[in-house]
């Protein structure tokens, strides 16, 4: 007897390659001139982020997917000096947005579990995880979330907010008496929008989030944003005076860096950089600011920053492939923390490197004035950077409108792009792939062209193989015969290689062999099957690789059509 998993052919052929992965580089050429001493703070759970420090520098709260029995983000306080951590938040639902509030043992954090479908959802998003599925990364809008407060030990939960629709996104003053957040309340009851609102809300629900402002008690909620387009992530200055928080377009694709005072007025741009500038979070000098941005490609965000009064160029922080976004500095201002995937499996978790504060404003002085360079550094200043030229990224795609003629320009621009040693060849699957996915599905976002895909988007979700991997301690294959004899036991890759159209299983049955596992069509004489006389139902068949060595040239020739693999299985079934 003998078992196999899935169609059983002993002669399999799949042969999987492994790869080792190099080390995560954690000083990539560039990031030296501002940070060093980077180091992974987190490591447990699915992904963490968006950390942010207690006034005293001690500890951080942040979000992280580690609950058992819930895949959504819960909050969690980490302790700098001990490393231990505490969940904060009720641990339903999903939550997000946390903040710690200066001289009160207290802490805010944004939270669904209210929701009388939070399990359900819960549930759903389990089950669809284990079925192997993976869906394009988008941020939930939730109508739930609301903002709540809670001691740092997660008792005493108070909510603050309870209009209905996503209200999250808060952060204190730096008095604690004040709370600045966005919400999306004025698309509800969606019934009071226009038709046009209504399809827009069911597509791009960030486009209504306004900036809010709240007593610390919940009490003054008032509305200071009134911009069509996502207006979010809003932070007090280190004065406490002003209020930075980033503008969506009306088409959701680019954003900038605002500031305004407290009561919504003086409104001054700090960026003009042509992509998606976010997450802005203030140097406690009050000098400049950190931020997250993709100019160098639609799926490649970075670290920024800008000198406070946005007028000159930013100045780039770091140089890793991927994701670094969500920067927020120590109340000393000498250290960073970020959320990054310059992780082993390419998973965010929180980063935290000691930062340059006297090179940041040197490189924010050197800067050139804005709309100067165009948001890039010239030539002499990238030279200045020891080990810059083995990591230099391909030029940035066309970030302009479209003229009417065709420019020589655009189409090096793009096509370099595309085109470029980043993209990897863009095999379907990869990162490469995505990238250039990404980058088409922006061009035709500024081409104005109508969307058509799932959500509204210009992406039709698709399944295929992108791969194969053999499961060595899941394959066996054992030999047993009916005379009694000890059962021989082969060990696969080594005897036996399973084949990659197969599909998982378990089978045991009779052997039978059946030569070459020819068929081949034919007059008598010219004709081949090897399973003539032969019955193999529910059977597992043994065949040889191949064809037929005693045969002339021609015969071989022909046979050979009918030799490949997949085509012997097909028949022996």
């Amino acid at each position: 007897m003998k078992k196999l998993p899935s169609l059983i052919i002993v002669w399999v052929e799949l042969l999987v390659a492994c790869f080792s992965l190099s080390a995560v580089e954690t000083s990539p050429p560039g990031e030296a001139q501002f940070l060093s001493q980077i180091r992974q703070l987190t490591f447990e759970g699915r992904r963490s982020g968006e950390g942010y420090f207690s006034p005293d520098g001690k500890g951080l709260i942040f979000q992280s997917e580690r609950e058992p029995g819930n895949p959504f983000y819960q909050i969690y306080i980490l302790d700098l000096e001990s490393g231990e951590s505490h969940r904060v938040s009720p641990g339903s639902g999903k939550t997000t947005c946390a903040f710690f509030r200066s001289n009160r043992d207290e802490v805010l954090f944004a939270s669904t579990h209210l929701d009388p479908d939070a399990k359900t959802k819960q549930k759903t998003e389990l089950d669809f995880r284990a079925s192997g599925k993976e869906r394009r990364y988008a941020w939930d809008y939730d109508e739930h979330f609301d903002i709540f407060v809670a001691k740092r030990d997660g008792s005493r939960l108070r909510r603050l907010t309870s209009a209905y629709g996503y209200d999250a996104e808060a952060s204190y003053s730096p008095d604690g008496k004040k709370i600045v957040f966005t919400s999306l309340r004025d698309a509800y009851p969606a019934e009071t929008l226009s038709s046009e609102d209504r399809k827009r809300l069911e597509n791009d629900p960030a486009y209504f989030g306004e900036i809010y402002i709240m007593n610390a008690d919940g009490s003054g909620q008032k509305r200071l944003t009134f911009t069509p387009g996502y207006d979010g992530g809003p932070f007090f200055s280190p004065d406490g005076k002003r209020i930075v928080w980033r503008r969506f377009d009306t088409n959701g694709i680019n954003a900038d860096i605002y500031t305004m005072k407290l009561d919504g007025s003086d409104v001054r741009r700090l960026t003009d950089f042509g992509c998606m500038s976010w997450a802005p979070f203030y140097h406690p000098s009050g000098q400049y600011l950190v931020f997250t941005a993709n100019k160098l490609g639609f799926a490649n965000f970075e670290l920024f920053i800008v000198d406070a009064a946005g007028d000159r160029e930013p100045v780039r922080v770091t140089f890793t492939d991927g994701f670094d976004g969500l920067p927020v500095f120590s109340p000393d201002g000498k250290k960073l923390c970020w959320s990054s995937n310059r992780t082993g499996d390419g998973k965010s978790q929180l980063f935290l490197a000691a930062w340059d504060h006297p090179a940041a404003l040197a490189a924010l002085k050197a800067s050139p004035e804005r709309g100067v360079g165009a948001g890039v550094l010239p030539v002499s200043r990238l030279q200045e950077r020891p080990g810059l030229e083995a990591h230099k990224q391909p030029p940035p795609p066309h970030v302009g409108g479209y003229a009417p003629e065709i420019r020589g320009e655009d189409l090096r621009s793009e096509v370099g792009y595309l085109a470029s040693d980043a993209l990897e060849g863009r095999l379907t699957g990869t990162k490469g792939a995505a990238l250039a996915a990404e980058f088409i599905a922006d061009q035709l976002r500024r081409a104005n062209l109508k969307p058509f895909g799932q959500n509204g988007n210009y992406f039709q979700p698709f399944e295929f193989s992108s791969g194969v991997k053999v499961v060595t301690n899941g394959n066996q294959l054992v030999l047993s015969t009916e005379s009694g004899a000890a059962s021989a036991t082969f060990a696969v890759e080594k005897d036996f290689r399973p084949l990659s159209f197969t599909s998982n299983g378990e089978f045991e049955g009779e052997v039978v062999f059946a030569g070459y596992g020819l068929t081949a069509a034919g007059k008598a004489a010219e004709g081949y099957n090897s399973y003539t006389g032969l019955d193999v139902t529910n059977k597992i068949v043994l065949v040889l690789r191949y064809v037929p060595e005693n045969v002339e040239p021609k015969r071989r020739q022909e046979l050979n059509l009918y030799a490949a693999l997949r085509y012997k299985a097909l028949v022996a079934r």
